[in-house]
């Protein structure tokens, strides 16, 4: 599957771009600046945008978290790092898929666990995949299984996985992604069922040797690992919320890989300084406003139309993207089913038609919080969103928060207005998946619970029909959009910069898979 993607030429920069490099290093990371240069020896530094929030694969965070369990743990199989969309064998030795509900799997001999828990069998493929759909887990991750019903243990290291029904992301998203990492049920069993930030046995190509939050991730080569030995002895895992903060890192070569800004773009590509080099993939995550359907200010729908209207997605774009990105017009990118040509709110700001909407609506001196991570393209787009919901007489107070904060405001029962953004796998269902009804109270912070937006769910991926998925994942955004709940901005793009002693190995959509990642 390859993602299309628009370039749209660098827009000349009309807002500050943030963070001064006085400013910016105040923000790195605790003693990072007095470290060796990156790429010494046998150590590979790169920058997370978080830092770590759980090392169990049923709490995973998302991307933040999976780039560690990816390297530490094993997948039957694993995304393949290319410009196309595809998987290869981890811990599977076979894997095929009988019918559309039974797939046969049989595992590698020579995978073992960490602290003496033995070698990787076939119940422990049973109890990972099993724990994450037990409604005892409670797992946040439970869409990504889908219908998973069982695993029956055939033979020490073989097995079938049993579906209730047809699930087509099994391949692209329930298998190479967070909750296909396989752990050991002797050691979750011995710690209770739950791991919190200390890994209690890990199988990977590395281990994770220490985390400092807020400060630092090192994983060390696991020295009884079999498979194909990884190129770097160690990784060092910066958490930096800012990619400003992180390109000063990088050019003085403290970082070896890291996401950079849109705004940087165009000085990357003339020139990346200490030899390095500047990537361009497109990207899958989307960015958008919510608003909190609970909250007592936000359950007039007249407002909250008035709040679509109100909104110039070019103008936040420009400022917060440098004009490098284009509208989106839902949840799901283009070259992706369910991709819709247009949303149901043109993104021009329509200033006449929100001030009759607030009017009709019959709220008079509105203030609302807006929430967002600390981070310069979202709180440069919070303050554009802020200047022009002023137009129409709305106050808007903007509350940056740290990762962490942020990360937490399932549990903020005063969210009104949040900035947010949300990474994606190539499946539209992983994108629907976070805004069901029974995702209320984890992912879905606006508590949108429409009937039929969940019933199209559930349908569209038991389909192999890709005409007929794409017409339902395109009206499961209308419906999104007509609560008065969403205004979609943008995709973004993903532009990335690596010193000239490291051959990165990404996704498709430009995201690290540091288990892969070699030597130049």
């Amino acid at each position: 599957m390859k993602i299309e993607w628009t370039k749209t030429p660098v827009g000349r920069r009309k807002f500050l771009k943030g963070a001064t490099a006085l400013g910016a290093a105040a923000a790195l990371p605790m003693g990072l600046g007095s470290r060796a240069m990156a790429a010494d020896g046998g150590t590979l530094r790169v920058r997370s945008y978080g830092d770590l929030q759980s090392i169990d694969p049923a709490f995973s965070k998302g991307v933040i978290d999976e780039e560690i369990h990816a390297s530490i743990y094993n997948k039957l199989i694993q995304y393949k790092p290319g410009r196309e969309w595809d998987w290869q064998m981890d811990a599977a030795a076979m894997i095929e898929q009988g019918d559309e509900t039974h797939i046969k799997f049989a595992l590698r001999d020579d995978i073992g666990f960490t602290n003496g828990f033995g070698a990787m069998t076939a119940e422990d493929v049973k109890f990972s995949f099993e724990r994450i759909v037990a409604e005892e887990t409670e797992s946040p991750n439970k869409p990504d299984m889908g219908p998973l019903s069982h695993v029956e243990v055939t033979g020490e290291r073989e097995g079938t996985i049993v579906l209730k029904e047809p699930f087509a992301p099994l391949w692209s998203i329930a298998l190479p992604y967070i909750t296909g990492n396989i752990v050991s049920k002797k050691a979750w069993e011995a710690a209770g069922g739950k791991a919190t930030t200390d890994p209690v046995a890990e199988s990977g190509p590395y281990l994770r040797d220490s985390w400092l939050p807020k400060e630092k991730t090192v994983l060390k080569r696991n020295p009884d690992w079999k498979g194909e030995a990884p190129a770097w002895d160690t990784i060092e895992i910066l958490p930096i919320d800012d990619e400003n903060t992180a390109e000063i890192a990088f050019e003085a070569g403290e970082l070896d890989f890291t996401r950079v800004s849109l705004g940087s773009v165009q000085r990357y590509r003339d020139g990346v300084p200490n030899s390095g080099t500047l990537l361009e993939y497109p990207s899958l995550y989307y960015t958008w406003l919510g608003m909190n359907l609970d909250h007592p200010k936000l359950q007039n729908k007249k407002l909250r139309q008035a709040i679509q209207h109100a909104i110039d997605v070019p103008s936040v774009l420009e400022a917060a993207y440098f004009g490098a990105v284009q509208p989106s017009t839902g949840i799901i990118a283009p070259g992706l089913a369910g991709n819709r040509a247009q949303s149901l709110v043109p993104p021009q700001a329509d200033f006449a038609k929100a001030a009759e909407l607030l009017a009709e609506s019959g709220e008079t001196n509105v203030t609302l919080k807006l929430d967002t991570l600390n981070k310069t393209t979202f709180t440069t787009a919070a303050q554009v969103i802020q200047a022009t919901l002023a137009q129409i007489g709305i106050a808007v107070e903007v509350n940056v928060l740290e990762s962490g904060a942020f990360w937490a405001s399932a549990d903020n029962e005063d969210l009104q207005l949040v900035l947010n953004r949300y990474s994606m796998t190539p499946d539209p269902y992983y994108a629907t998946s976070w805004f069901t009804t029974e995702q209320v109270g984890h992912w879905n912070w606006e508590q949108f619970s429409n009937e039929e937006f969940d019933k199209i769910h559930a349908e569209a991926a038991q389909l192999t029909d890709q005409a007929k998925r794409d017409q339902m994942y395109q009206r499961a955004q209308d419906l999104m959009e007509e609560s008065g709940a969403y205004r979609f901005l943008t995709h973004e793009a993903t532009p990335v910069v690596h010193s000239a002693h490291v051959v990165p190995a990404l996704r498709p959509d430009g995201l690290a898979l540091l288990r892969y990642f070699g030597k130049a």
